[in-house]
């Protein structure tokens, strides 16, 4: 399927490694020119080269998203170097130190907020203007599955994504008229670096060897983490595909949304 994104300009916030990384690849193929965000500028220009080297259309810029005046410039500078943005992928964030209610303090919330919703306010707002004028953009929010289905650690970090499926969830109803859609996607049991690591130091207490293969490694060592019917972990490309289709033409009349991408794992646990 076409998803006719050809020249389209997107910027991918926390794309310098990990599912930002895989999203800003996905968009890439599909013909859409990316900027590459991160903190790390030699990590953000290795990715963007990475995808240029393979046909592609990619440009970097870095800033801390919790400043404002970093913001302003690294927009400015995106802007400056592609023109502007039709697609917003708010994928920069994530979890800090890891509390329970027996020893969370309330900077920590402040400190997660700060880094996953008011980021996310901070380059919509500035991005936003220019949709409007354009009468087209697509906006989207990576949650996750923290916010609808909360575990007892961490709850700093569930708040917080759980406050970006409720801002979305506004924030499609003020544009939804004026060409642009907002949506969320909330990943879940999700195979990156540091879950590969759990689940082998897991799968070795039950007597598998840590260099096992992949597979077998799941197997043992999924339950002991999550109860996911579909029976396995999803994987970057497969939520990067998802937010290429929710980002282009083709998902017109989807807004307000809220993509679970969790292989049914059961609510609760």
């Amino acid at each position: 399927m076409d998803l006719k994104l050809e020249g389209k300009v997107a910027l991918v916030t926390g794309s310098s490694k990990g599912i930002g990384e895989g999203i800003a690849e996905a968009l890439a193929r599909e013909g859409a020119i990316v900027i590459v965000h991160g903190r790390n500028k030699d990590k953000a220009e290795e990715v963007a080269h990475n995808i240029r080297t393979q046909g592609g259309r990619a440009v970097a810029v870095v800033g801390d998203l919790t400043k404002d005046d970093e913001v302003q410039h690294l927009v400015h500078e995106a802007q400056s170097l592609v023109g502007p943005v039709d697609i917003l992928i708010n994928n920069a964030g994530g979890s800090g130190e890891s509390e329970d209610w027996s020893t969370t303090r309330s900077e920590t919330w402040a400190s997660g907020y700060d880094r996953n919703v008011l980021a996310a306010v901070r380059v919509t707002s500035r991005l936003l203007p220019n949709m409007r004028a354009a009468k087209w953009g697509r906006i989207i929010n990576i949650s996750s599955l923290a916010g609808l289905m909360p575990p007892s650690k961490k709850p700093d970090y569930a708040a917080a994504k759980a406050a970006m499926i409720a801002m979305t969830a506004s924030l499609a109803k003020a544009v939804a008229s004026e060409g642009i859609t907002a949506n969320t996607v909330s990943p879940g049991t999700i195979h990156s670096v540091s879950l590969d690591e759990a689940f082998r130091k897991a799968a070795l207490t039950r007597g598998l060897a840590p260099d096992a293969p992949w597979h077998e490694i799941e197997k043992i060592a999924l339950p002991m983490f999550a109860q996911v019917p579909i029976g396995r972990v999803g994987t970057v490309d497969e939520i990067a595909d998802a937010v290429a289709f929710l980002a282009s033409p083709r998902a017109s009349y989807i807004t307000g949304a809220n993509l679970r991408l969790d292989g049914g794992m059961w609510p609760g646990l």
